[in-house]
C-alpha cells in the first residue's frame, strides 16, 4: 500500500471526483494493470471500497471475470485488502471482507479465492474467520517475488 499512496494522493489532488469514480470499474474500461515487473495485463472488472472509521483505515478490492470464477494466471485472487499499520488488529479487514462477500455473490460467482503469504497469519485469520478453506500452498510467480503463499477459497453458494 505504501508504494501506491503517493500516486493515489496525486490523483486525488488532481481530480477528486474522477478518483472516486474510478474506484468502480465494473466494465474494465480503465487502462491495463501494471505488474510489479512493469509488464502490463488487461484490466478485469473490479471495484474498490475504503475502510473508514473516523478516518481512512484501508481498502478492499474485488475483481472477477464475467461468467466464470476462474482468474487469469497473473491474478492472485478475487479479493485483496490492506489496512494501514496503525489500524491493524482492530477487525477492519475481517468486517470489510464479510461485507464484500454478498456483493461478490451478486456477480454470479460460486466461490472467491484469496491468497495470503505464509508468514501473514493475521491475513490468514481474516480469511478463515470469513469461511475460507485452505486449498493449497504454492509459490507465487517470479513477478510477485516467488515467495510461498497459501490459496484459500470461500464458498458463496
Amino acid at each position: 500500500m505504501a508504494a501506491a499512496a503517493p500516486e493515489e494522493l496525486a490523483r486525488i489532488a488532481a481530480d477528486p471526483a474522477a478518483f472516486v469514480t474510478a474506484l468502480d470499474d465494473r466494465q474494465a474500461k480503465g487502462g491495463p494493470i501494471a505488474l510489479p515487473d512493469g509488464s502490463q495485463v488487461p484490466r478485469l472488472p473490479s471495484y474498490r471500497r475504503w475502510m473508514w472509521d473516523d478516518g481512512f483505515c484501508g481498502s478492499i478490492n474485488f475483481r472477477w471475470q464475467p461468467g466464470t470464477a476462474a482468474l487469469p494466471p497473473h491474478c492472485l485472487g478475487h479479493i485483496g485488502y490492506a489496512v494501514v499499520p496503525w489500524r491493524r488488529g482492530s477487525g477492519y479487514a475481517t468486517r470489510a471482507l464479510a461485507l464484500l462477500l454478498p456483493e461478490a455473490r451478486k456477480e454470479g460467482l460460486d466461490y472467491v479465492e484469496l491468497t495470503a503469504d505464509i508468514d501473514n497469519v493475521p491475513s490468514q485469520r481474516v480469511i478463515t474467520n470469513n469461511g475460507g478453506v485452505l486449498v493449497k500452498r504454492f509459490r507465487k510467480a517470479p513477478v510477485y517475488g516467488g515467495v510461498e503463499a497459501f490459496l484459500f477459497r470461500i464458498d458463496l453458494s
